[in-house]
């Protein structure tokens, strides 16, 4: 049973990570299973942000959560790029 729920979580998380590699402009060196951890760390952190947005409880599911997963892989794509930008003088 444990089995089955991490590879559901690792196909949404493909999935969703897939959906926002192509939303983001410019091409990211990533497999596929950098997309889909991205798509699961999106997930994450949509799904807390919409949360605490909405006054859900933090662990409750509802129907928007697969958009905001979107926006959250999003949010950790822009963040990645920061984080590893090489500055030039």
């Amino acid at each position: 049973m444990i089995i089955i729920s991490i590879l559901s979580w690792l196909a949404f998380g493909f999935l969703v990570g897939a959906i926002a590699r192509a939303l983001f402009p410019g091409t990211q060196p990533m497999g596929l299973l950098g997309t889909a951890g991205l798509g699961v760390v999106g997930s994450v952190t949509g799904g807390l942000i919409g949360n605490l947005i909405a006054g859900a409880p933090v662990l409750s599911f509802h129907t928007a959560g697969f958009i905001g997963s979107v926006l959250g892989a999003l949010l950790v794509m822009v963040l990645l790029g920061y984080s590893t930008r090489r500055v030039t003088v």
